[in-house]
């Protein structure tokens, strides 16, 4: 993995589990509603398990998937990656929400890199 910067590494995990807990708070609200959770499912999964590995591979520590799992969640984080490029497009220049869309959108292929380097 290519190396970067500690506070790229912070922004980026802090990033992912910003990611987690608002894909938690919709699996929450769409339980309620009865609405079909399976995406927002999975991609909580993923995010999860991208900041497990992003965590693992700059802090050391466990990181205990197969191979089956890390490829799915590799797979759910890239297809989240068009949209949140359309979301970039569309924010303002140099605005906060831009910055953050950024952010989250450098952890997202840090995670895929770190996760295609465990294959």
């Amino acid at each position: 993995m290519k190396p970067v910067s500690q506070e790229i590494q912070n922004l980026s995990i802090t990033s992912l589990e910003s990611t987690f807990n608002k894909l938690s708070n919709a699996y929450r609200s769409m339980t309620e509603k009865g609405s079909n959770t399976t995406l927002v499912k999975k991609r909580q999964n993923a995010v999860g398990i991208g900041i497990e590995t992003l965590k693992s591979t700059w802090n050391g520590g466990d990181f205990c998937y197969d191979k089956e799992t890390i490829l799915t969640s590799k797979e759910v984080m890239q297809e989240m990656i068009p949209s949140i490029e359309k979301q970039i497009a569309k924010a303002k220049e140099s605005s906060s929400q831009k910055t953050l869309i950024e952010r989250r959108l450098t952890a997202l292929k840090l995670a895929i890199e770190s996760l295609e380097n465990r294959l």
